[in-house]
């Protein structure tokens, strides 16, 4: 993934925004292949390291995992065309000169796989992972379907590097940014107000960042 110097993502913030989804592609290269496999899929961000999820048996990832552990999470979202003239400020220039885009955050885990194929180990990722969605005691253990778990295997993913590209106009200045900002809350569209508020939270960082140096 291509990322400039200004789309950069604090691991930090990108590691929030994976734990806000919840929901990406699995992709496993394995050996020798001439496509990877890819596998949209639920996951729990258990830690700043550690991915949790569980797959059927019959999906073929396992085998490309089995040859080769190296394997990407990738999540993408808050995304949000931008029209063209929204990036001229008015009075500038004439808007239909304008260069449109689109803004969107996306997160790549590279990742190690481990594969989890013991009843325990799968009880421990399922339990985790209705916590986390469900809440509470709002369905029974997971070890009383046991009898189950012949139809999943679950995946460990221990992260080994974490790029972040948070895409909203990092490289133009902030007339421009605050403008089009203003132009994604009069639109209200699906996705516009999370990357209104990406945009916004980046001016905030460099202001901050600024004031630091003063």
């Amino acid at each position: 993934m291509l990322i400039h110097p200004w789309d950069v993502a604090p691991e930090d913030e990108a590691l929030a925004f994976v734990r806000s989804n919840g929901f990406g592609h699995l992709v496993a290269g394995g050996r020798d292949r001439e496509v990877p496999v890819v596998v949209p899929t639920q996951f729990l961000l258990a830690d700043d390291r550690t991915v949790l999820l569980h797959l059927a048996r019959p999906n073929p990832v396992w085998a490309a995992v089995e040859e080769n552990p190296a394997v990407v999470l990738s999540v993408a979202g808050d995304w949000a065309y931008v029209k063209g003239g929204w990036k001229v400020l008015p009075g500038e220039d004439d808007p239909r000169r304008g260069i449109p885009t689109t803004y969107y955050a996306a997160v790549q885990l590279l990742c190690h796989a481990e594969v989890v194929t013991d009843a325990a180990g799968k009880a421990e990722i399922l339990r985790a992972q209705i916590a986390q969605l469900e809440g509470g005691d709002a369905l029974v253990d997971p070890a009383e379907h046991e009898r189950r778990f012949a139809g999943i295997r679950g995946l460990r993913l221990t992260i080994r590097r974490v790029d972040g590209k948070f895409k909203y106009g990092g490289n133009v200045d902030e007339a421009h940014r605050r403008h089009v900002a203003g132009r994604l809350a009069e639109r209200g569209g699906p996705g516009d107000a999370a990357a209104r508020a990406r945009l916004l939270r980046g001016l905030e960082r460099e202001t901050a960042g600024e004031r630091a140096v003063r």
